[in-house]
Order: C-alpha cells, then sequence, then structure tokens
C-alpha cells in the first residue's frame, strides 16, 4: 500500500533506524572521551605521549581502514558493513576490559592500544555502511539528508557520550566504562535489524584510487573546512585557560547546538539548491566565526564564533559530500564515502600538531587565523565545484 506521508517524512522514516544505530553505536565513542586520557595518565602513570599515542591510534585506524569498509559495503552490501562494524565496536569494549586484568601498566596501553585500533575499524565502518546504505534507501538524490542525519547522530552521540561517560566512571570506574562501550553497538544492532538490505552495488573491487579521482576535489573542500573543527576541538580550552575567561565547556556546548540546529533546520538544502553553493555560504560563515574568536576579547564574543563556526561547519559537511556522491561511479558508492569522510580524518590528524606547532611559535590565539585562513581556502574549493561540470553536462 503505497505511503501517503510527504516525501520528507518518508525519507526520515527510512533514515530514522540507521540514524538511532550511529547514535547508539557511536556512544562508544562518545562514552570514554573524558574518562580514557586520565585512566592512562594518572590510573597507568603514563607519559602524555603514551595518552597521545592511545587516544590517537582510534582515528589512524578509522583513516587506513575507510577503503578497506568502502569496498566491503559496496561489494558485500551497507547493511553487512554496519552490522560487522557494530560487532567490531563491541569488540573494542571487551579489549578495555581485558586491559584491567594485565599484570603491567605497559601491557595494559598494549591491549587499550588494541581496543583502540578496533574501535576505530568498527566506526569506519558503520559510518562508510551507514552512509552507503542512506543513500541506497532514500536515493542518491537525498544523499545530503543522508548525510546531515548520520552527522546529527554522531555529534549527538558525542555530545550525550562525554557527560555520561564520566558519570558512568564516577560510579563504576573504568570497568563501567569498557562494558557500556561494549553493550552500547550490541543495542544499536537492534535498531537495524529488520531494515532492508539494499543490493551491493559492485560485482568486483574498484580500485580504490579511481575512486578518489572523482571525489578529491569535494574531499580537499571537506578537509580544509574541517581545521575549524579541529581548532574548536583541540585549542578552545587553552585559549581559555591563557585568556582566564574560566567555562570553556560552553564553547562546545555553542558549537554543538549550532552544529546540531543548523543540521535539523537546513539539513535538506545542499540537496535542493546544490552542495557546492551551500557549501560556499556555509564556509564564509564558520570563517567568520573563526576569525571573531581570534580577535575576541571576552568569552562572550568567543562562544559566538564557536557558535557560527559550528553553525558553518554543520553544512559544509553534506554540502561537499553531495558532490562527491554526484562524481563518484554510482556502483562505487561506498568507496567514495569511505575515500570522501578520509579526507575528514587526515585534517583532523594534521591540525593538533601542525596548529600546535603555530600556537607554540606566536600564541594560541593564532591558531584561529589560520583556521580562518584553511577555512577561507575550502571557499576555493567550492566555486572550483560550481565551475566543473558534472558527467552529463550538468553543474554543480
Amino acid at each position: 500500500m503505497p505511503s501517503h506521508a510527504p516525501p520528507g517524512v518518508n525519507v526520515f522514516l527510512r533514515l530514522l533506524p540507521i540514524t538511532l544505530a550511529v547514535f547508539i553505536g557511536f556512544l562508544a565513542i562518545g562514552l570514554p572521551l573524558p574518562v580514557l586520557p586520565l585512566h592512562v595518565h594518572d590510573g597507568l602513570g603514563l607519559s602524555p605521549l603514551v595518552v597521545g599515542v592511545v587516544i590517537g591510534a582510534q582515528f589512524a585506524a578509522a583513516l587506513l581502514s575507510r577503503a578497506w569498509a568502502g569496498h566491503l559495503a559496496d561489494t558485500r552490501g551497507a547493511r553487512r558493513a554496519v552490522v560487522t562494524g557494530l560487532l567490531v565496536s563491541a569488540s573494542a569494549g571487551l579489549a578495555y576490559l581485558a586491559s584491567l586484568a594485565c599484570a603491567t601498566p605497559a601491557a595494559s596501553a598494549g591491549v587499550l592500544l588494541l581496543g583502540r585500533v578496533l574501535l576505530g575499524c568498527g566506526e569506519s565502518l558503520v559510518v562508510t555502511g551507514a552512509l552507503s546504505w542512506g543513500v541506497g534507501l532514500a536515493g542518491p538524490q537525498n544523499a545530503g539528508k543522508v548525510m546531515a542525519w548520520v552527522g546529527i547522530a554522531m555529534y549527538g552521540a558525542y555530545a550525550l557520550g562525554a557527560p555520561t561517560g564520566a558519570a558512568v566512571h564516577a560510579a563504576h570506574g573504568f570497568a563501567g566504562i569498557a562494558a557500556a562501550s561494549c553493550l552500547a553497538p550490541l543495542l544499536a544492532l537492534g535498531a537495524v535489524w529488520g531494515v532492508r538490505a539494499v543490493a551491493p552495488t559492485a560485482a568486483r573491487r574498484t580500485p580504490f584510487y579511481r575512486v578518489l579521482g572523482s571525489v578529491w576535489l569535494p574531499g580537499l573542500g571537506l578537509a580544509l573546512s574541517s581545521v575549524g573543527f579541529g581548532v574548536i576541538t583541540a585549542f578552545i580550552a587553552l585559549l581559555f585557560a591563557a585568556k582566564g575567561w574560566g567555562n570553556a565547556g560552553l564553547a562546545f556546548t555553542a558549537f554543538g547546538l549550532a552544529f546540531i540546529g543548523a543540521r535539523l533546520l537546513f539539513g535538506h538544502l545542499p540537496d535542493r539548491l546544490g552542495g557546492a553553493r551551500v557549501a560556499l555560504a556555509c564556509v564564509v560563515v564558520e570563517a567568520v566565526g573563526q576569525l571573531l574568536i581570534w580577535g575576541a576579547d571576552t568569552a562572550a564574543l568567543a562562544y559566538l564564533g564557536a557558535a557560527l563556526t559550528g553553525f558553518g561547519y554543520s553544512l559544509a559537511f553534506p554540502g561537499f559530500g553531495v558532490e562527491a556522491v554526484r562524481r563518484a561511479p554510482p556502483q562505487s558508492r561506498g568507496v567514495a564515502m569511505g575515500a570522501y569522510v578520509a579526507f575528514l580524518d587526515i585534517a583532523l590528524g594534521i591540525t593538533g600538531p601542525a596548529l600546535g606547532a603555530v600556537a607554540g611559535a606566536w600564541n594560541v590565539g593564532a591558531v584561529y587565523l589560520a583556521g580562518a585562513v584553511a577555512v577561507g581556502l575550502s571557499l576555493l574549493v567550492a566555486v572550483g565545484l560550481l565551475a566543473t561540470p558534472l558527467r552529463g553536462g550538468r553543474h554543480a
């Protein structure tokens, strides 16, 4: 029996189970956020370098597994990629638990490192599979909505997971965090258990470099625009400490609320107006936010800058992403999504050390001027996408 609901409602209902699965599954990443660094440094007595290696292992594993995750989604089906990713993510929680039984801090850190690698691979499978699955269910014409809702789920899990993780740790210690990190992905499986699978889009593996060639320009736009997000997460607390402003947590709140609000209110625009056009407008907003933080002489201005950064960046991701989907071969959609998101991994991996050097050479506020420059360069990418014809003579 045909549905009489408006098209937008139908798309939302199709995507709802996948969005819920991503949200619940990503709690495995959000829950340990405020706890794991302290556990490694204070609980195990290891150096900040080891803390950085353990935390960063997840992002490195996610980056290195993007191509594999995309190929799995294309050749075996996006549903299988998501289910496999959730199971792998749950195994990371088991590794956290196992680390508590190790005899030495070094051995415990090694098992934690294994858990972080597993979590990175699981995250890569879940995100790549969810994007490919969502586009398969809702259609390529709704790719922007798919990216918007998956992004809301991811960042919502970070926002809720961090304070929840702190509360779980206070009540049950790191064992409670490990158990919850294992349970959350298993619960997420229930959200998608009855959802229709979409057929694999490729009968054989497409070389990753071929797909990369079709999405590198939108990916470059994503990477440059992601620098604004990277400097908020890495340096806003240091800026507030240097200025004596107090509560840096409200800057994260301002960023997160603006990010989610923009996705909820305007997430349909990349599909309707074109991804490059939306990205062009939004990176201007993001760059203004970065400049406000750079020049801020009060915490209130910094909060406003963080909010504008979140608002602009929120729609830059699906904006450039729609262009990536439109340029990629349809049979390689999963690989294309993996390649596109890999640019985010690269940007976040480079932003911390590179702009940390900028902060050391000048001051921590200078990283926001550098962020504004990087985001401004993504505007040129959006202009280039508008000027580049798509296959069949259409324009972005």
